[in-house]
């Protein structure tokens, strides 16, 4: 079975960072281990929240806990998400340095949680450089969204092709995989991009009237547990695709603002609806 250590936000209420990412890498029969960047009440979305910033040497210290037990062999993969402050950055890259010490062939996949479309960068001062500037660098996997994919690039992008050209531009700085988690080219559609050696392909499904917080959270989650079961790339974009669109049109029938995991979790495992990728 394998084992994610994931590095991301933690909410008491609602599903955004190991709250959202956590529980779809278990559905799907991946070993979950989690470490909270913040301990929030709720996701900032909701405009008051109470908690606080775990501090990156609590988060060392906690890691090697996990250390003395002489089980960072056992990790597959490091998934990081929000890391709430820029000191953060270098303990995730000295866990990531001694998990690969432990296991040569681990895969890091960074989510750039730098912000979005509709808000701008939502992060602290230095996160989001420290994302370009260094995690990017030793990255197996990024999962930008169409906001994160533009900073990492330092050019707009406004179709799928120049999305495509932004994704090759982002390997050739490291990853080996690019997913483009949210593209904005048409009105009434979203699309997903995944780019890996073997070429890059699209999936569009509809662009559904609700905006959801955690939504890119349990994408990054999606795709990397259908890679670490050995799925193919344009397999494992498709999936993710139908997952994370029948999550959205559950929590849009129950009216809710917090995404319905629990009662979307038949879809995250085996989706109803099925979408078609397309090789660019």
């Amino acid at each position: 079975m394998p084992t994610v250590l994931s590095l991301q936000s933690r909410v008491a209420y609602g599903h955004v960072g190991n709250a959202a990412s956590v529980f779809p890498l278990q559905r799907l029969g991946i070993e979950a281990w989690a470490l909270d960047t913040v301990a929030f009440s709720n996701h900032t979305g909701h405009g008051r929240w109470r908690g606080s910033i775990v501090a990156a040497a609590e988060i060392a210290s906690l890691f090697d806990g996990i250390a003395d037990l002489g089980i960072l062999p056992r990790i597959d993969a490091v998934l990081s998400g929000y890391l709430g402050d820029a000191a953060t950055g270098p303990v995730l890259l000295d866990i990531v340095e001694r998990v690969r010490g432990a296991n040569p062939e681990v895969l890091f996949c960074v989510d750039p949680v730098i912000g979005d479309i509709e808000t701008g960068s939502y992060v602290t001062e230095g996160i989001a450089e420290f994302f370009r500037d260094r995690a990017l660098a030793i990255a197996d996997i990024v999962t930008p969204n169409h906001f994160e994919l533009e900073y990492l690039t330092g050019g707009r992008v406004a179709s799928i092709a120049e999305a495509a050209s932004a994704a090759a531009a982002l390997r050739a700085r490291g990853p080996s995989i690019v997913l483009i988690t949210s593209l904005d080219a048409e009105p009434d559609q979203v699309t997903m991009l995944a780019a890996g050696p073997d070429g890059a392909w699209a999936v569009e499904t509809p662009r559904l009237p609700v905006v959801l917080n955690g939504c890119g959270d349990v994408t990054a989650a999606l795709f990397l547990a259908h890679l670490l079961k050995g799925r193919s790339l344009p397999d494992a974009l498709a999936l993710t695709a139908a997952a994370i669109f029948a999550v959205i049109e559950t929590t849009l029938r129950l009216d809710r603002y917090e995404l319905a995991l629990v009662a979307a979790q038949d879809e995250l495992l085996s989706p109803t609806r099925r979408f078609v990728t397309r090789r660019l």
